[in-house]
Formats: C-alpha cells, sequence, structure tokens
C-alpha cells in the first residue's frame, strides 16, 4: 500500500489565504504610514522638531505647533483610563462572582450595549446632560473651596479636559469590562472554592486566585480601552472645549490631536493641511508606542506570573 505523504490542497490553500490576509494587514499599516509621512512632507521641511514643543497654532500667519494638541490627548486619555478601569474592574468582578442569576445577564448586557452607540450621540450626551451636571454639582463647588489648589483653579465653564476625560471613561467603560469579564471567568472554580474553603473571604479569593491569574488579561483590556481613548474623534471634539493651550487645571478647556484634524481639515489647504496630516501621523505613531509597550509591559508580567513572582 502506497502511503500519500503529500500535503492536501485544500490545506495548503488555506494556509495561502491565511498568509495572505496576514500579510495585507502589514501591508496596510505600511501603506498608511507611508502616504501620511508623504503628504506631510511640507510641514515636517517647514518646522521640523519644532512642530512637537511649538505651543504656536496659527493659520493667519501659517504658524504650526502639535505640544498642545499631544497634551491634550494624552491627559484626556490617561485621565479617563484612571477612572474607567476602577469601574470597569468592579463591574466585572460584580458581574462574574456577586450578582444573583437574575441580575448577572441584563447587566452585562446593558454594559456592553454602550460599545454599540455612535460616538456622536456620546457627544449630545455630554453636551446637553454631562458637562452641565458636572459644571453645577462638581466643578463650581470644587474651583470654590479647592480652587486654590493648580489642578481645580479657574472658572467653571463646563466644556473642559475634565469633562473630556469623564465622557471618555464612560466610552471605553465596555470594552474593558468586556474582556476583563472573559478573563476572569477564565479562573477554575475549584481554586475560588479552595481558598473559600481554607477560611479565606470573597475578598481574600478575589484578590489572591483572580489578581495572580488575571492582572496580564486585564492591563491588556486596559490597553485596549486606552487606544479606544486615544484616537476618539467626535465625543472630545464637543466637549474638551477646543482650545489649542496647554492647561494645568482639569477645568481649563484644552485639544485634541483627532479634535483638530476633525475641525480644520474640511477647510485646509497648503501648510495647514500638511501640519494636520503631520498631527495625524503623530497620532498614529503615539497610539504604535503605546501599544508597543504595552505588549512588552505583558510579556513581561506574563513571564513573571508563569514563575510565581
Amino acid at each position: 500500500m502506497v502511503r500519500n505523504t503529500g500535503r492536501n490542497p485544500k490545506d495548503k490553500l488555506f494556509e495561502g489565504a491565511s498568509a495572505f490576509f496576514a500579510f495585507a494587514v502589514l501591508a496596510l499599516t505600511a501603506l498608511l504610514f507611508v502616504v501620511l509621512l508623504r503628504e506631510s512632507m511640507q510641514a515636517i521641511r517647514d518646522f521640523g522638531a519644532s512642530f512637537l514643543y511649538s505651543r504656536t497654532w496659527d493659520p493667519v500667519v501659517d504658524q504650526y505647533g502639535a505640544l498642545p494638541f499631544i497634551y491634550g490627548t494624552l491627559v484626556s486619555s490617561f485621565l479617563a483610563i484612571l477612572m474607567a478601569v476602577p469601574l470597569s474592574l468592579g463591574a466585572a468582578i460584580f458581574i462574574n462572582d456577586f450578582a444573583p442569576p437574575w441580575l448577572k445577564n441584563p447587566v452585562a448586557f446593558l454594559a456592553e450595549l454602550l460599545a454599540a452607540i455612535p460616538s456622536v450621540i456620546f457627544g449630545l450626551w455630554g453636551i446637553f446632560v454631562l458637562v452641565p451636571l458636572l459644571r453645577d454639582g462638581f466643578m463650581k463647588p470644587v474651583s470654590k473651596y479647592l480652587g486654590w489648589i493648580p489642578l481645580f483653579e479657574g472658572p467653571a465653564y463646563g466644556p473642559s479636559v475634565l469633562a473630556a476625560s469623564v465622557l471618555l471613561a464612560i466610552m471605553i467603560v465596555p470594552f474593558i469590562l468586556s474582556v476583563s469579564r472573559e478573563v476572569l471567568a477564565t479562573v477554575p472554580q475549584r481554586q475560588k472554592e479552595a481558598v473559600l474553603s481554607l477560611g479565606g473571604t470573597r475578598w481574600e479569593m478575589i484578590r489572591i486566585v483572580v489578581g495572580q491569574h488575571c492582572i496580564p488579561g486585564i492591563f491588556g483590556a486596559t490597553v485596549l480601552g486606552l487606544g479606544r481613548a486615544l484616537g476618539e474623534t467626535m465625543a472630545v471634539t464637543m466637549v474638551i472645549g477646543n482650545r489649542p493651550e496647554i492647561f494645568y487645571s482639569f477645568f481649563q478647556q484644552g485639544y485634541s490631536m483627532a479634535a483638530v484634524i476633525a475641525n480644520e481639515f474640511a477647510e485646509a489647504g497648503g501648510l495647514q493641511l500638511s501640519s494636520l496630516i503631520l498631527i495625524g501621523l503623530l497620532l498614529f505613531l503615539v497610539t504604535f508606542v503605546v501599544n508597543l509597550a504595552s505588549q512588552w509591559m505583558l510579556s513581561r508580567m506574563v513571564k513573571n506570573a508563569s514563575r510565581g513572582i
């Protein structure tokens, strides 16, 4: 009997198609980078490295600098992460370990439903509900009694970096919550019961078992949310105030990289258009660097977890 050692043609076809799709993703990413770099060369030649640290954005005299937009994007995104991670993780723990069966599915469904809401709807809700609520219920009292602290000084107008950060936090909660729930669900039930059988409380069970197994996955969920926050456009544009300045108080107005592109791209031309595309290139690079750093940190966390560190 002669054995057929050749590979199945269907397997070869599937392997080839998979490789094509994988390289297509890499090619699209490289093409996007090349196009952004080519279209922004005029701004790169005229401003060079000063584009990164210049605070001037004046289309009248064709002077452009991206520092206020980079600063506003990073600050609002990291503030959003600081607010969204505890909320998402707490909700995920409640849904997985504390919620009664009749409440678990409705809460999870409604929480994840937020991910399907268009960002412009979040923006409208932010303008008519969130901004007045923050201005009258939080910003004005805090500014009155704690205005001597630089982070809370200045008049409370409403549209501000704080409003943009809170809105971003609400928008990224479904992404972090969904991934965190899946990660928490991978913890074997026997390990949880073992901690409880030894006299541990629910909190000790979550801290010991869930903490040791789930930190890398929760970190990955956080990075996913951060990537969404960095690139969000419409909702942030509608509540951040759109003032290209370096701010020191969360109550001040700011600007983000995606917002300035959305606001000025339609009417831009020449050097202004090239500068906007350069901001897009910088946003691309910021997102790439953040994800690259997170992948490195995640790999270190996984190795340490496997060693029991």
